[in-house]
């Protein structure tokens, strides 16, 4: 790839070296973002990155479809969703997936070109280009230049940290030292640290996970009051009251405190204040990915999606993979205002313990609001309502029942998602009586990641002998894989190098 320039080792820093070059790092890259020097650019040479600017429309095509593609697969936030599209879009395009030799790439340790398979630099296999990058890895951009070519669309997406973590928390319960002694969610969040130890077995999940997942370095531990001070001057997020006509909660995006009418937390009332840290590493990402979604606005982020990759609505069109199962129980008034004041205190608590990951949602809530002000919002509500409308008639169509199901009710393996946390994780069982046309579309949507990343391994590398079974109890091959790989299910929960459990969890 040729000798590093300054700009562009200014742009592929390690987090490891942070400590040592920090503030040199924060001043030249301050003024060269003035100067809409390298962070407007991947690699030099390059022509600098135009504003985005929306397309014209359905009916007029300016634009060729991105078929280059990384996406950071952020965990808990919606990400398994967006997997199947690309996953389903990759396959039907014949287009090739740089893919993890399991189910993900070395979890949680930073990503390494060497653990995509077929990856050699030095064989002539390797100029076969990936079209493709989008499976679980902590985000290392020096490795992923090595496989991806450097003007690939880069995309992610971010949630809310009160409500990743209330998700977190019951999914990763057993794989995090930290949430596994806490008796709830509540009880953690009201005194952290008597729980929390940094460093400690599965811990990246229990604070700031997306920031983690980002691969930006740590700034020095501060103490975080669980106790949010009042803010006079709180950021205003962008907030879309629901209509309530849609086609049903299990299509509808993820419901937090953040979709109310109710005041947001603040920048200050997040307690690290205006820290040239947390900014520098806003600015590097902003140079870095094209597109960072919003789980709370799920289907405005497709169309912007769509829009931006040249994609008919039909390419990003799909069902919620990995939801968790489980609703409140029906509450009286008085007991409906009581719960009420103890939610909004947890979701205060959360994104003030996770105050790295509120800086990261509070500012991609505001570059996407940007750019829906750009497509025009009249606009964006035509095309999610026309995304809806389309998602409703192919679960009219596909499912049984029209929606996501108790695993119980599925029997076929290739639809079964993998079982994992305290909460059941619903998919799909298709109707009866479908076309073979119809029952391949249906399938596609409905089938989970581990599933459809096993059948695009298979398309990509065919297997050559076929092996005589060694045992009688037979498994499917993504869980005898993860079995023999990972010493499942036991010894994996001990086991702190290792992300539990990787590719099937959003």
């Amino acid at each position: 790839m040729g000798p590093l320039s300054p700009a562009r080792t200014m742009r592929l820093w390690r987090p490891g070296n942070l400590g040592v070059a920090l503030g040199v790092f924060m001043t030249i890259g301050f003024g060269l973002q003035l100067l809409r020097g390298p962070f407007q650019k991947r690699l030099p040479g390059l022509q600098l990155r135009q504003s985005w600017i929306p397309s014209l429309g359905p009916t007029v095509k300016s634009c060729l479809p991105r078929q280059r593609l990384v996406f950071l697969k952020t965990h808990k936030s919606g990400s398994s969703s967006v997997l199947n599209l690309l996953h389903r879009y990759g396959d039907q395009q014949g287009l090739r997936f740089a893919l993890p030799a399991h189910y993900q790439f070395g979890y949680p340790k930073l990503f390494q070109a060497s653990k995509v398979k077929g990856y050699h630099p030095q064989s002539s296999d390797t100029k076969k280009p990936f079209h493709i990058l989008c499976h679980h890895m902590r985000f290392n951009l020096k490795e992923v230049l090595q496989v991806m070519p450097s003007d690939s669309f880069f995309f992610s997406i971010v949630r809310d940290p009160a409500a990743l973590a209330r998700s977190a928390f019951s999914y990763y319960k057993s794989a995090s030292s930290a949430f596994r002694k806490a008796p709830s969610l509540a009880a953690f969040l009201s005194n952290p640290r008597a729980f929390y130890r940094p460093g400690g077995r599965g811990n990246h999940y229990a604070r700031n996970l997306l920031w983690f997942d980002f691969g930006l370095p740590f700034p020095p531990e501060t103490r975080v009051s669980p106790h949010l001070p009042r803010d006079p001057n709180p950021l205003q997020l962008h907030i879309v009251p629901s209509s309530g006509a849609g086609p049903g909660s299990l299509f509808q995006p993820m419901t937090t405190v953040a979709n109310s009418h109710e005041q947001p937390a603040s920048f200050a009332s997040s307690d690290f204040g205006p820290s040239s840290f947390i900014q520098w590493g806003l600015a590097w990402l902003d140079s870095v990915f094209d597109l960072v979604m919003v789980a709370e606005y799920f289907d405005e982020s497709l169309v912007l999606l769509a829009d931006a990759l040249c994609w008919s609505l039909d390419d990003v069109v799909g069902f919620m993979h990995n939801a968790q199962a489980g609703s409140k129980p029906r509450l009286s008034a008085v007991n409906q205002s009581t719960v009420k004041g103890e939610d909004q205190q947890l979701t205060a608590r959360a994104r003030a313990w996770n105050n790295l990951d509120w800086a990261l949602y509070t500012h991609f809530n505001r570059s996407l609001w940007a750019r829906i002000e750009q497509y025009g919002q009249s606009r964006l509500q035509r095309a999610v309502a026309e995304l809806r409308a389309r998602r409703e008639a192919l679960a009219k169509r596909c499912l049984m029942g029209g929606e996501a199901l108790d695993p119980k009710y599925i029997t076929d393996v290739r639809l079964r998602p993998f079982q994992f946390g305290s909460a059941k994780v619903l998919g799909y069982v298709l109707q009866n009586g479908l076309s073979q046309k119809d029952r391949e579309e249906c399938e596609r949507l409905a089938t989970p990641e581990l599933q459809y990343k096993d059948k695009l391994d298979a398309k990509q590398f065919p297997p050559t002998v076929s092996l005589p079974l060694k045992t009688s109890r037979l498994l499917p091959p993504y869980l005898s894989d993860y079995k023999l790989e990972h010493k499942w299910p036991a010894a994996a929960a001990e086991d702190s190098q290792i992300h539990l459990p990787f590719p099937w969890n959003e």
